[in-house]
Formats: C-alpha cells, sequence, structure tokens
C-alpha cells in the first residue's frame, strides 16, 4: 500500500508532457468546452498568482466531477488544490469547483463517476464538488 507522501504514477512519458503542454494544450483550450467529456480548469499559479486555463477529460456524477490523473500530480492539480477551488468551462457553461482533493490510486469510494473509478485503477484522480 502506497503512503500519501509516495507521489503519483505516471501512466505517460515525460516526452508526452512535453508535446501535450506545447502542441496539443494549445489547441485543446479551443476545442475542449465544446467537446464531450472535456472542459477547461481555469485556475490560478500558487506562487506566480497567474491565471492558467488547463484542458481536461472529465467525469461526472451529480455533484463530483472528476479528473483522472495519468500525468501524475501536476502542476495545475497542485494549483487547483493550494486554491482550494477552480472554474470549469464545460459545454458553454461555466460551473465553480469546491473542495478539491486527491484520491490515490486504487482507494475511490462510489461516489467517485464510475469511469474515473476505473482510470482509478492505474492513476490518483483528482476529484471536486460542483457549486
Amino acid at each position: 500500500m502506497s503512503s500519501s507522501t509516495d507521489p503519483l504514477p505516471y501512466v505517460f512519458p515525460k516526452w508526452i508532457d512535453r508535446i501535450g503542454f506545447r502542441y496539443v494544450n494549445p489547441w485543446m483550450r479551443q476545442l475542449a468546452p465544446a467537446l464531450p467529456g472535456y472542459a477547461v480548469v481555469v485556475h490560478t499559479g500558487r506562487k506566480s498568482g497567474k491565471r492558467y486555463e488547463t484542458p481536461v477529460c472529465v467525469f461526472r456524477k451529480g455533484n463530483v466531477m472528476a479528473v483522472v490523473l495519468l500525468h501524475g500530480e501536476t502542476d495545475w492539480a497542485r494549483n487547483v488544490i493550494a486554491a482550494g477551488r477552480a472554474i470549469l468551462r464545460h459545454r458553454r457553461t461555466t460551473a465553480s469547483l469546491r473542495d478539491p482533493r486527491i484520491i490515490r490510486p486504487r482507494e475511490a469510494a462510489t461516489d467517485v463517476p464510475r469511469l474515473a473509478r476505473l482510470g482509478n485503477r492505474i492513476a490518483g484522480i483528482l476529484v471536486f464538488r460542483i457549486d
């Protein structure tokens, strides 16, 4: 069993992260809010105070929204945890997200969306409540 201080596993190699950050994310920031299953998380840098927009794949169950962290505990996830809130742009709407928490691999409960629980078999997930 892993402890809460162990880093979250990376499913993809680091070079995929670099390509995604540089080439894929700029396109996805524009497309994600209109695509089914995708959204943009708007958050503030915990050190810089700068506004960031991160495209993500989201899963929803009632007022719970989850993101599978296939790239480990990324800067955007740390920013959201530090702020305790974020904004989600999804399907031409904006929602406030609160109470973010990271769930370690294989520890998700039934309140988490089913597809996110499946991803939780190999990766951590970031879970929010929607206002």
